[in-house]
């Protein structure tokens, strides 16, 4: 790994038992984030997404087979013992749930908590805990923030919540956030508000942030880089501007198409054929290959390579070079 990167994986593959079949949910993925980057991976659900995500914090069920290498500001988190793995969550990288309600603890106080948190890894009184919670509330623009510390996870509303869970995952001043689809659950108005929070704290931070989305309109919102992931496999990187202006791969296209703010100079909106494959039985060749309108014959008996096009961007496309 070198120096500079915050985040490295490296051919990493997730493999699953699901009623005695194999399924191999990400399919030797590399991704680099930088220190201060926010990178935003993007694809429908099933891509996998949220499991190369949550590798990064071996968030995976006993049995779950891991190949590959990952490490998070110089520490290699596949020989991690348990101890310093659980040391290095919150402290060193921190995550954010699509669903809040399920993250938190209904018969505990937010406050305490976030409290708890503090304490466990900056071994401070829970006075001085509390004194921080409250720092944090008001950082993330909870109302009435003293008030809001006392309240049970079902008292707040979801967008709320999202604040609250904000305010924990920087608790410890870590160098990494993780966000799974943090603002999917919420309407279009709180999701603005949340989307703008989070790239504001990771400017003032300086946070490192992996950002799980569906919506391509969110990732151009809140990311420097995108890579796009289909079926497992990364399909497209690239800078945010260049991937929207130029997108090079036809499920990218199709992303970008779907979409009314992002579908400049057409007159309708673009709908992707199909469903994604069953990761049990991949089809041969390109996954993308039974839903393209361009596929040709050797789409679909040979998996393309994901091809450097230039220093910041790379394609997995026989059409794109």
């Amino acid at each position: 790994m070198q120096n500079d990167d915050m985040i490295n994986i490296r051919n990493l593959s997730v493999t699953f038992r699901r009623g005695g079949k194999s399924v191999k949910a990400v399919n030797g993925v590399n991704l680099v984030v930088k220190p201060g980057e926010v990178v935003a991976l993007l694809g429908e659900s099933g891509s996998g997404k949220s499991v190369t995500m949550r590798s990064l914090l071996r968030l995976h069920p006993k049995g779950t087979l891991v190949e590959g290498a990952m490490s998070i500001d110089g520490r290699d988190i596949t020989g991690l013992s348990s101890r310093a793995l659980s040391d290095l969550r919150g402290a060193v990288v921190s995550m954010v749930f699509q669903e809040p309600r399920l993250a938190l603890d209904p018969v505990y106080t937010v406050g305490s908590q976030i409290e708890e948190t503090i304490m466990r890894h900056e071994n401070v009184s829970r006075t001085v805990a509390a004194q921080s919670a409250l720092a944090l509330f008001q950082k993330v623009r909870i109302p009435s923030p003293e008030r809001r510390l006392g309240n049970y996870p079902h008292e707040m509303s979801g967008g709320m919540l999202q604040r609250a869970m904000i305010a924990m995952a920087l608790a410890c001043n870590p160098k990494v956030l993780l966000a799974d689809e943090p603002t999917t659950a919420l309407d279009a108005t709180v999701q603005i508000q949340i989307l703008l929070l989070i790239r504001e704290l990771q400017k003032e931070y300086g946070l490192s942030v992996i950002f799980v989305t569906h919506d391509i309109g969110v990732a151009a919102e809140v990311a420097d880089r995108i890579a796009v992931m289909y079926a497992g496999r990364i399909v497209e990187e690239g800078r945010v501007g260049d991937l929207i202006r130029n997108p090079r791969h036809p499920y990218t296209k199709g992303l970008l198409g779907a979409r009314v703010e992002l579908a400049e100079g057409r007159d309708r909106l673009i709908t992707i054929p199909g469903a994604p494959p069953d990761l049990a039985a991949m089809p041969p060749g390109c996954a993308f290959a039974p839903r393209c309108e361009l596929a040709r014959e050797e789409c679909r008996s040979d998996v393309p390579a994901l091809t450097r096009l230039s220093a910041d961007s790379q394609v997995a496309c026989i059409l794109a070079h």
